[in-house]
C-alpha cells in the first residue's frame, strides 16, 4: 500500500475520532500519533495525514456544503460516520490539493471497500462523481469568464 493511501487511512481514523469526540485538529493529530498511530509510518505519511485531517476540519463547512448539494435525501448527520468522513476527505482533496480527481475518487473507493460496505462504495462513488463534475463545470465557467474580451471575440471569429 502506498504512502498516500496509508496517510488517507490514518486521516480517516482521525476524522472518525474528531466526529465522535468533537476534538480539534491539533489535539487530535498529537494524540493519534503518540497513542494510536503506527510507528511504522514515515514522516511523509504523517505529514500528508495531518494535512488532510487538519485541512478537512478547517474547511468542513465548505466541504459539507458540496456534499449536501449532491447527497439527495441524505442529511450528512445521518450518514454513517465512516462514509461521511471518506466523502469529506475526498472533497477536501478536490478543493485544496492537486491530486487528480479520478485518483481521489479511486482512493476513496478503495478505502470505502476496506472500512465500509458495498452499498456505501456505490453511494460514495455517485456523490463524488457528481461533485467532480460540478467542480469541472465551475472551473470551466471561471476560465471562460476570465478570458479577456478580445480573446473571446478572437476565438469566436476562427
Amino acid at each position: 500500500m502506498g504512502t498516500r493511501r496509508q496517510a488517507r487511512e490514518c486521516a480517516l481514523q482521525m476524522l472518525f475520532a474528531a466526529d465522535v469526540a468533537k476534538t480539534s485538529g491539533e489535539v487530535l493529530t498529537g494524540i493519534y500519533w503518540s497513542e494510536l498511530g503506527e510507528d511504522t509510518h514515515d514522516e511523509q505519511t504523517r505529514n500528508f495525514a495531518d494535512k488532510l485531517t487538519k485541512g478537512t476540519l478547517r474547511e468542513i463547512e465548505t466541504i459539507d456544503d458540496h456534499i449536501r448539494t449532491r447527497a439527495e435525501h441524505w442529511r450528512i448527520e445521518r450518514m454513517a460516520i465512516v462514509d461521511r468522513n471518506i466523502l469529506r476527505l475526498a472533497v477536501f482533496e478536490f478543493l485544496f490539493d492537486d491530486t487528480p480527481a479520478t485518483v481521489v475518487i479511486n482512493e476513496a473507493l478503495e478505502i470505502a471497500r476496506r472500512f465500509s460496505t458495498f452499498e456505501a462504495t456505490q453511494f460514495i462513488n455517485g456523490i463524488l462523481d457528481a461533485i467532480k463534475h460540478d467542480l469541472e463545470r465551475e472551473n470551466s465557467k471561471k476560465n471562460s469568464e476570465n478570458r479577456k474580451p478580445n480573446e473571446k471575440s478572437h476565438a469566436s471569429s476562427r
